[in-house]
């Protein structure tokens, strides 16, 4: 039985609102402002609840990095900001690796990580 909290909600609408990948630290940031005294240990409540629920899903970076973000969004790859370490989401693939796979392999799925600067990083 899912259960609504005011500390879910929070935590939604924070996910909701940025619209990218997001680390357990990043939802705490952010939804402490609409629920002030929100705790770390309850955020990993609730993310792993969303998770087990199919409302999240789990994007795991090379070095170990562990973002979360809503199900539902078609094959795309991810951007990290080196400057402020956020992670966005990249559509369009474009990619035909079929043509670089080494003979008689089979590709199933793959992940690319691009990384540089974002836009607000680049201005500042």
């Amino acid at each position: 039985m899912e259960r609504n909290t005011q500390q879910r909600k929070a935590i939604v609408n924070v996910i909701d609102a940025e619209q990218r990948p997001l680390s357990v630290q990043e939802i705490l940031d952010l939804a402490t402002h609409e629920c002030p005294g929100l705790g770390i240990a309850t955020v990993y409540r609730n993310v792993r609840a969303l998770v087990e629920d199919n409302k999240l899903i789990v994007v795991e970076l090379p070095g170990g990095a562990v973002l979360y973000e809503k199900p539902g969004v078609h094959h795309h790859h991810h951007f990290a900001c080196t400057s402020c370490q956020k992670v966005f989401d990249i559509f369009d693939c474009g990619l035909n690796l079929q043509t670089i796979l080494p003979s008689g392999f089979k590709l199933d799925s793959h992940e690319i990580l691009l990384s540089g600067s974002c836009d607000k990083c680049m201005h500042k």
